[in-house]
């Protein structure tokens, strides 16, 4: 009994010392508990957070998808309706030229005046769709890239010069839709 009492003595705080709880089975029991308790509310909060950030991907994942098919959709209206404006311009050509047929006896000079105001609704369309003919002017340089030459020539001017134009050419912006068809000239020999 001595014993026991040296060690509640030595345990017991004096007045210089400062106080230490006695750690005995009951407070390591709560102490563990209190702990448990802790990391079960940290794991809460962990599981709420994986939650929140799970259904904010799969948020993301379906707005992603929603875009992705929204610009094919877009992709695929461009390309069935890229004409349109095109079409639009040439709808008064074709009616002027049902209008010509429709007439009985047409004059021959009915005809040509009827003939030219329906090149100029045609040359409109293609100034409204930006599409620019090809028009090499003779002696002009041979541009492979707008020009097809379909036969060498002799002639009184330099070698691969336009000689003559047999069709025109045409572009869409800047890209060749159908180059022009030129004869060329050819190296003069001595």
């Amino acid at each position: 009994m001595q014993d026991q009492e040296k060690q509640t003595e030595q345990i017991a705080p004096t007045e210089d010392s400062p106080q230490v709880a006695a750690v005995g089975p009951v407070d390591a029991a709560e102490a563990t508990a209190a702990t448990d308790s802790a990391l079960a509310q940290q794991l809460i909060e962990a599981e709420a957070r994986v939650a929140e950030m799970q259904d904010a991907f799969i948020r993301a994942k379906a707005e992603g998808e929603n875009i992705r098919r929204r610009a094919q959709a877009d992709i695929a209206k461009a390309h069935k309706f890229a004409i349109e404006s095109f079409a639009e311009a040439m709808l008064p050509v074709k009616d002027s030229l049902e209008m010509a047929l429709k007439v009985e006896s047409p004059s021959l000079e009915s005809l040509k005046e009827g003939v030219e105001m329906t090149l100029k609704q045609l040359s409109s369309a293609f100034d409204k769709s930006r599409l620019v003919a090809i028009e090499p002017a003779q002696g002009d340089k041979l541009d492979p890239m707008q020009h097809q030459a379909v036969s060498v020539v002799p002639a009184d001017q330099d070698a691969n010069t336009v000689v003559t134009v047999l069709q025109k050419g045409y572009m869409i912006a800047d890209r060749l839709l159908r180059p022009a068809i030129v004869v060329v000239a050819a190296e003069k020999q001595a």
